[in-house]
């Protein structure tokens, strides 16, 4: 494709040679010529000037460079759209499989791909243009909305709702039995029916190996355009807000409550029974004891605010001089 197409494509305004072919999108350290590359993190700015790409894709300010740029004010949206004009993952067949096993009360909307050793249960509903890979479960009287896609190994326990334009990765698990017990007299634990379900809005994404555990009463909802990373734990009764981001091995305990356009990052911690505000940021590791207010950013564990967390933790180098220091001084006091 011509540089000057890919520029039209992804609105983004050309500086330099428009006639040169593009065959695909390199990150800047493998780029040779004939490839796209891109800069959306500023320590790999200085090698926008050493890469052997063709063309790259930069921001509106960025310095001028010797090869041919494409400038947008969202790089990284570029970026993401660019690789989409040149791969195109593969598509399954369209139909049913013949080894899998669709019960007959079960309602497929037209255009499914249903692999091999699906298991489809009693009154499950599944919309229309529905691509499910090899051994996934979705038990009975699941509903699911239409451009559903689940890879393989996936379950779907019973009675879970899942809106539109969904997509499970490998292995995720919706509707698994919440952590719930009740201690007995006799120190045993007794298991509390997990009687709710799982909710899923429109265009929501579930990572790899993530688990989101069913409501003991009521339901466990992740709302409209959150995108769940691999190996998240949700826990019952959680309430996840609208394009919300929880990143890698973040872990909610059971009624917390996160707002909009949250993000947690990697193994970012959330103690149970509260609420994470609207815009709030957890950096990585953060352990959240307490609610965080809207448009908070926090760090460290238990969680305090951001500015005051790098002060604290540039101090944990100095903690042994000054532990000498105080001792000295309190000695010169008793002298």
């Amino acid at each position: 494709m011509k540089l000057s197409q890919v520029a039209a494509r992804l609105d983004c305004v050309l500086n330099g040679d428009g006639d040169i072919d593009i065959t695909q999108v390199v990150a800047i350290d493998q780029a040779g010529p004939g490839h796209l590359t891109f800069v959306t993190n500023p320590k790999y700015a200085a090698k926008a000037r050493t890469t052997h790409a063709s063309a790259i894709i930069v921001s509106p300010d960025f310095p001028e460079l010797p090869i041919a740029t494409l400038r947008h004010s969202n790089v990284q949206l570029a970026y993401g759209r660019a690789v989409g004009l040149f791969y195109e993952a593969p598509q399954p067949p369209r139909g049913i499989d013949p080894s899998a096993r669709i019960s007959p009360s079960a309602r497929i909307g037209e255009g499914a791909s249903i692999a091999p050793f699906v298991v489809i249960e009693d009154d499950v509903q599944i919309g229309q243009n529905c691509t499910i890979y090899p051994f996934v479960h979705i038990a009975r009287g699941v509903h699911i909305g239409e451009n559903f896609k689940a890879y393989a190994h996936v379950s779907v326990r019973e009675f879970c709702r899942i809106g539109k334009g969904v997509i499970l990765q490998d292995g995720a698990r919706i509707g698994t039995d919440g952590y719930g017990y009740a201690k007995q007299d006799d120190g045993s634990h007794y298991k509390i029916a997990p009687s709710g379900i799982v909710v899923l809005e429109d265009d929501v994404e579930v990572g790899a190996n993530t688990t989101i555990d069913r409501a003991t009463v009521g339901e466990t909802r992740v709302r409209r355009g959150a995108k769940i990373d691999n190996l998240v734990q949700i826990a019952h009764a959680s309430d996840v807000g609208e394009d919300s981001l929880l990143c890698a091995q973040v872990g909610l305990a059971g009624s917390t409550t996160i707002g909009r356009n949250v993000i947690l990052a990697g193994q970012v911690g959330v103690a149970g029974h509260l609420t994470v505000g609207d815009g709030a940021i957890a950096a990585a590791q953060a352990g959240i004891p307490n609610s965080v207010k809207p448009g908070a950013v926090v760090s460290g564990s238990p969680a305090i605010d951001r500015k005051l967390w790098l002060k604290v933790s540039a101090l944990f180098k100095r903690l042994p001089e000054l532990l000498k220091r105080i001792e000295a001084l309190e000695k010169g006091k008793k002298d």
